[in-house]
């Protein structure tokens, strides 16, 4: 009996000190920890309160950076929506995945990282907005919109008994359908095996229509204007003054609700216009009276607290599915990571949307809770990518990363180090012009204290438009100083980083041809 504790005794000893001897991310991955991703539409930092808390509070999305890590400088490699998310699934910029604009085609026969999941093992599904076009590959289960989707109501794709997409129509508001399809897939999904859920959201993409619980929310609230709402562009090249994205000019009157309901039903109707109507029905009292500074200034309140409406049924989303993982016991071996396909302007500039490599939607949240890994409530301030995330996903799991790929995980900074060689400058390339909202191609490098911008193609015309940013001087980006003589030898090193990043990320010569117009979204 003795010689048999013994025995026990020493094949345990041996187990230790063989998973002490594994590497980090090998122990790690041992456990195969469970991966939720949850994944807005053009949700901006300025509209989480773990990031500033000047016009909203989102309790559950903060409770992941509160108990995880938020990171600050998380640049998307071209901000617009299809794009960012053919990134994600490939870990490649869009020169070498195919997808350069909305209105491309994703070509999901390459390799992405939910079939390398599926190849560990890993139950794969895929709930909301997927806007690739194509069919999802790599996922046992999909259920998705079609493609941008409404905010009530919508119908949306999944395999049918023969394999085929399959058409389902929905009642409802789109932020809590989604939420309770991947509720109902986490408590259906096999147990025995980890999981890897993309649960993402069309919110708080455009139009902006609040869910019922939220239509009067804020309605005795101003929100703060952004610093730069009255921006007038002379401080920068053609490109910031020749788009199309001002609230001052194009915010339509659909996009302000004084006119369109999108697809609700008559019972949706009725409480919509009991919300909408009295307040439009002020605004048309007073619209004689008011200056065109009085009419831009009702505009951003509207846009901005519809905006956050949205908003604020996300982070009730986040909110169900932590409780979920609570509750079932999952929470401990659940990495859950919140994410947005790239930032936007909620004012700034002027502006709404996206497309730019200012800093507003240039850079996306992130935020990671990882129990027992990541230290609660630490702050990460490395540049860091969607072109990481597959790889991230994938080292998690235990999967070596393919070589092609060309991001980098983030395991170490999640376990609270920065490898000596951690990137120190980003590339970026925004490709759709012409296209929705002028705004110029462009490509350009920054290192998170200066930032080089080349404009080279505006309404099908070729331009050769440089800016040079000092972000520390000048955080808002309001004055180029390129042709400064003062900044002479930064603008010389910015674009030998430039050259050497577009030579290291086998970025080809773009051309104007433009071969697929752009799909109004």
């Amino acid at each position: 009996m003795k010689l048999s504790i013994l025995f026990i005794c020493a094949e345990v000893f041996v187990v230790g000190v063989s998973l002490a001897l594994l590497s980090p991310t090998e122990s790690l991955a041992a456990n195969k920890p469970n991966i939720l991703f949850i994944f807005s539409d053009d949700h901006c930092e300025q509209a989480i309160s773990a990031y500033d808390s000047a016009r909203i509070t989102t309790p559950n999305l903060d409770r992941i950076a509160q108990e995880g890590m938020r990171f600050t400088r998380c640049y998307v490699t071209n901000s617009i929506c299809g794009p960012s998310r053919a990134v994600i699934q490939t870990g490649k910029y869009s020169h070498l995945n195919g997808f350069f604009r909305n209105g491309n085609r994703f070509n999901g026969d390459q390799q992405t990282f939910p079939k390398l999941l599926q190849q560990a093992n890993y139950q794969t599904a895929v709930i909301g907005k997927w806007h690739l076009v194509s069919t999802p590959q790599g996922f046992d289960y999909y259920d998705v919109l079609k493609g941008q989707g409404p905010y009530y109501n919508p119908p949306m794709l999944t395999a049918g008994p023969d394999g085929e997409p399959l058409t389902r129509e929905h009642t409802g508001y789109t932020t809590d359908i989604i939420t309770d399809k991947a509720l109902a897939w986490l408590e259906s999904r096999d147990k025995d095996q980890p999981f890897m859920l993309m649960c993402q959201h069309k919110a708080p993409h455009r139009n902006w229509m609040p869910g019922p619980k939220y239509l009067n929310w804020l309605d005795d609230v101003t929100i703060p204007e952004p610093e730069t709402l009255w921006d007038d562009y002379s401080g920068r090249t053609q490109a910031a003054s020749k788009q199309a994205m001002t609230i001052r000019e194009h915010l339509n009157a659909n996009d302000l609700k004084l006119t369109g309901r999108g697809p609700l039903n008559e019972e949706q109707k009725k409480v919509w216009d009991a919300a909408y109507g009295p307040k439009n029905e002020a605004f048309r009292a007073a619209e004689p009276n008011m200056t065109e500074e009085d009419i831009v200034r009702w505009k951003y309140q509207r846009y901005a607290k519809d905006y956050l409406r949205c908003v604020k049924s996300v982070d009730d989303s986040v909110g169900r599915l932590l409780q979920y993982l609570d509750d079932s016991g999952l929470a401990e071996n659940t990495i859950v990571i919140y994410s947005s396909d790239q930032g936007w302007y909620l004012g700034e500039h002027g502006w709404f949307d996206k497309r730019w490599m200012y800093e507003e939607s240039l850079k996306t949240p992130l935020l990671v809770r990882w129990p027992g890994v990541t230290q609660a409530g630490a702050t990460n301030e490395s540049i860091v990518s969607n072109l990481d995330f597959a790889e991230t996903f994938l080292d998690v799991a235990g999967v070596t990363v393919p070589d092609d790929m060309q991001g980098r995980s983030l395991v170490p900074l999640l376990q609270g180090s920065v490898p000596n060689d951690w990137r120190q400058a980003f590339y970026y390339h925004y490709y759709e012009n012409p296209g929705g909202h002028n705004v110029a191609r462009h490509y350009g490098v920054t290192n998170g204290q200066y930032k080089l911008i080349h404009f080279y193609a505006l309404a099908r015309q070729s331009i050769d438009d440089w800016e040079l940013f000092d972000l520390k001087r000048d955080p808002h980006e309001l004055q180029s100083v390129y042709d400064d003589p003062k900044y002479a030898e930064v603008r010389s090193e910015m674009l030998a980083q430039l050259n050497e990043l577009r030579t290291m990320y086998q970025v080809p010569e773009d051309t104007i041809e433009e071969p697929q117009p752009a799909r109004r979204r």
